[in-house]
This record gives C-alpha cells, sequence and structure tokens, in this order.
C-alpha cells in the first residue's frame, strides 16, 4: 500500500523538492499552499512522471481555521497521512518597533500555530496505527535570537523546541519526529524577507534541492534534530559556550546588509 506526505508551502522552494522526492519514492502527495496554479502543473508533472495521486489545497496556512478544514478534508476523502512535512514559512526583516504588527502575526500563524495544529491534529493517528514521520522545517535561526528578524528567529525557536519535546513523548510509538535547520537557502525566502543583500545570503548557499534531500534522509532514519552543512552545525553547536549578547551581536551582524 502507498504511503501519503502531506508538504505545506508545497508550492516552490523546499516544499516542491520535498513533493518531488516523495513521489520519485511512489509516494501519494497532499500538496498545500495557496498557489493553486502551481500546484496544479506540478501535480499533472508528477503524477504523468511516477505514476502517483496528488491531492491539492489551495489554502492560506495562516487563517487559524486552516489546518482543521485541511484535516477534514482528507478525512472525508479518506486521505490517510503517513508522513506530514510542516515547511511553510516566512520572515520579515526590520526592527520590531518599526514592523508591521500584522505581517508579525500573520508570521506567528504559519510558522507556529499552522505547524502545531496540523501536527495535533494527525499525530494520534499516526500513533494509532503505529507509523508515522513528521518533518518539521526549523532553522539555524532557532539557536540564537535574531536582531531585525526578532519574530522570525522566536518562531523557528519554536518550531525546534516543540519538535524535540514531541519526538521524546511518542518515542517507541512508531512514529518520529524530526527537526531540520537549514542555514541560509536558495528557495525564494531571502527576497520575500529583503534580506537579498544581507551577509547571511554573501557567498555561496545552499541550494533547495539539497537541503530537501538531507532533510529527507534524516526524517526517514527517525533522527530528531539535524542541522544542514557543517559551517552551520559549528555556528549551532558553538552559540551554546558563547555569552548571549556576543551570540546576539553576530547575529545582528549577520543579517545587517553587506
Amino acid at each position: 500500500m502507498k504511503k501519503t506526505a502531506l508538504i505545506t508551502g508545497a508550492s516552490g522552494g523546499l516544499g516542491e523538492e520535498f513533493a518531488r522526492i516523495h513521489a520519485s519514492k511512489g509516494d501519494n502527495l497532499v500538496l498545500v499552499a495557496r498557489s493553486k496554479d502551481k500546484m496544479n502543473a506540478l501535480k499533472a508533472e508528477l503524477e504523468k512522471q511516477y505514476g502517483i495521486s496528488v491531492y491539492v489545497i489551495s489554502i492560506d496556512l495562516s487563517e487559524l481555521s486552516a489546518p482543521k478544514t485541511i484535516f477534514d478534508e482528507l478525512q472525508n476523502q479518506k486521505i490517510r497521512v503517513d508522513y506530514l512535512i510542516n515547511n511553510a514559512g516566512f520572515g520579515d526583516f526590520g526592527e520590531f518597533a518599526a514592523c508591521n504588527w500584522e505581517k508579525q502575526l500573520q508570521m506567528i500563524n504559519l510558522n507556529i500555530t499552522a505547524l502545531a495544529y496540523l501536527t495535533r491534529l494527525f499525530l494520534p493517528e499516526m500513533i494509532k496505527h503505529k507509523y508515522g514521520k513528521i518533518l518539521n522545517i526549523a532553522s539555524t535561526a532557532a539557536f540564537q535570537p535574531g536582531p531585525t528578524m526578532s519574530v522570525y528567529f522566536a518562531t523557528k525557536a519554536f518550531v525546534l523546541s516543540f519538535s524535540e519535546a514531541i519526538a521524546n513523548e511518542v518515542k517507541n510509538s512508531g512514529v518520529t519526529v524530526t527537526a531540520l535547520c537549514p542555514g541560509a537557502t536558495a528557495t525564494g525566502f531571502q527576497t520575500a524577507a529583503a534580506l537579498d543583500s544581507s551577509n547571511l545570503f554573501k557567498g555561496s548557499v545552499a541550494g533547495s534541492k539539497q537541503v530537501a534531500e538531507y532533510g529527507y534522509k534524516a526524517m526517514m532514519k527517525g533522527k530528531t534534530v539535524v542541522v544542514q552543512g557543517l559551517m552551520n552545525q559549528i555556528m549551532a553547536f558553538s552559540v551554546r559556550f558563547a555569552p548571549r549578547n556576543v551570540v546576539t551581536s553576530i547575529a545582528r551582524l549577520k543579517l545587517k546588509a553587506k
């Protein structure tokens, strides 16, 4: 029996790459994002190439009711989710005192609330069937505060902490939870977050396919926390020992324009 992967933020970037990987393994897909046209084009391509079934749900996950709408629709369609990839998210650049609060709230709803709610909805069935894998996309941002991106960094800290806690709760249940912590990645995220000119994206950055493949392998192995890239791993480890004010200052320098 084919397994099914639900992927949020599936219209491009990491989400699209996760869809391609799962399709190549013979998994059916549920694609979730706002861009219906992009997902339908991906659906047609992957169904033709791999002979799988792709179900598309066009919805804004920053709406608080969206996760339950998705869950109910899949229940009605009798689609069981074996892999949940909480990939959808976005960032914003600028000092908090001058930020657009509505955008920050939308970010919290998407990066935190939707991820936690989807996990709560689909996890019980996974436990019941004694099989399931959840991959939550965190970030190296999760390991330190981020001046000028304060809310984004804080949301990723939540994703990391939440994932580690749930992974412990479901230990030995047949279900695993993995937090993937990539560094700067060429996904289009940097443009949306107004970070194209920042030091963070100076020089070479990892590609979406590379990061997605790393995350998929980690999820399938049931690892709890994985940081993609050697330099990112060194950074994530070293901040544990540096004074917090130093870590915060370095993070601000990385986010500063070139």
